[in-house]
């Protein structure tokens, strides 16, 4: 078992920054690879970063690309995901994730075991 929190997330101005926070609970948080995914009112739940267990591998959407960085500290059970020169839309419900074993590298919601409660952003033009 799994439990997740995320936090972090607020009204900001376009171009500002945020770093989102994951915190997770349970002895395999460090054997899981984590994601974020955020979705927006009326639409799907969308593909932000995924980091493996070790932090040695991520990948991102080209819609974030640049912009955003995901890392994890295992010692601390966190994951964070930092959000450079944001754009009204990434506003948005973020959610983490942890998926525990199989390939680590997933982009697809479905293939994701745990979640966390969502942390919301908003970003003004």
């Amino acid at each position: 078992q799994v439990q997740l929190v995320a936090s972090g997330g607020e009204f900001v101005q376009a171009g500002g920054s945020l770093v989102l926070s994951c915190g997770g609970s349970g002895r395999t948080f460090g054997r899981c690879a984590m994601g974020w995914f955020r979705q927006a009112p009326g639409k799907e739940r969308e593909f932000v970063a995924v980091i493996d267990w070790s932090g040695g591998s991520r990948e991102y959407p080209d819609s974030v690309k640049g912009r955003f960085t995901i890392s994890r500290d295992n010692a601390k059970n966190t994951v964070y995901l930092q959000m450079n020169s944001l754009k009204p839309e990434d506003t948005a419900v973020y959610y983490c994730a942890a998926r525990i074993g199989g390939p680590t590298i997933v982009t697809f919601w479905g293939g994701y075991d745990y979640w966390g409660q969502g942390t919301s952003v908003t970003v003004s033009s």
